[in-house]
């Protein structure tokens, strides 16, 4: 006998915290669920179960009656993955803070420079994700993505010498790994297993 109600996590093929009811093969987006009972429990003001299942149940009709497309943002979650990023995140800011805070006070100006780092994967959500992650660490800042190119520009701070422009290459390159790794695809995590691409000719420009 067919199951009436099937979980992402246990079939793949759906997308993420989601699950598939009925025989129709109706997807339902739990976050949403969730969302409409909240809404459901603030409409009656008032906290009690009685509100809450009856929020659950209204909400599985409203989305059953109103079915949204199916939309794959590409979107997996590995929580090994997450907890990798975010750890090194954790380090990388801290690490990168004290080296920006010394620069500040007790180092002499540096030469900082704009440089080109391609990407191995050239997905829209990759792609923003890595930005952001790459955005959120003191002493470099993306100021473009290409996509075209799946290629990043970052201000970095430190351009006195090549090794620290190839320094600052490889740092992109393993903060697109390890996010690729938290909430890539497995055909982007196999992407990412390949040696990144060579830089761009034009990179490395010194910044005015």
């Amino acid at each position: 006998m067919r199951r009436i109600l099937r979980f992402s996590f246990r079939n793949a093929d759906l997308p993420p915290l989601s699950c598939e009811f009925g025989t129709r093969r109706r997807v339902l987006d739990l976050p949403l669920i969730g969302w409409l009972t909240v809404i459901w429990v603030l409409l009656w003001s008032t906290l009690t179960w009685a509100n809450v299942l009856t929020g659950l149940v209204v909400s599985v009709a409203v989305c059953l009656a109103f079915p949204l497309p199916r939309v794959d943002l590409g979107l997996r979650l590995h929580l090994w993955g997450i907890v990798c990023l975010a750890c090194y995140l954790f380090h990388d800011m801290y690490t990168s803070g004290v080296k920006v805070t010394r620069q500040i006070f007790f180092g002499l100006p540096h030469r900082a420079a704009v440089i080109g780092v391609p990407l191995r994967c050239r997905s829209d959500l990759m792609l923003a994700a890595t930005a952001v992650a790459v955005s959120n660490v003191p002493g470099g800042s993306v100021i473009e993505v290409r996509r075209a190119t799946a290629t990043v520009f970052l201000h970095v701070l430190d351009a006195d010498r090549p090794e620290e422009l190839e320094a600052a290459r490889r740092k992109v390159w393993r903060m697109e790994e390890l996010t690729v790794r938290a909430f890539g695809t497995p055909d982007e995590i196999a992407r990412v297993a390949e040696p990144p691409p060579p830089p761009q000719p034009a990179a490395g420009r010194p910044a005015p």
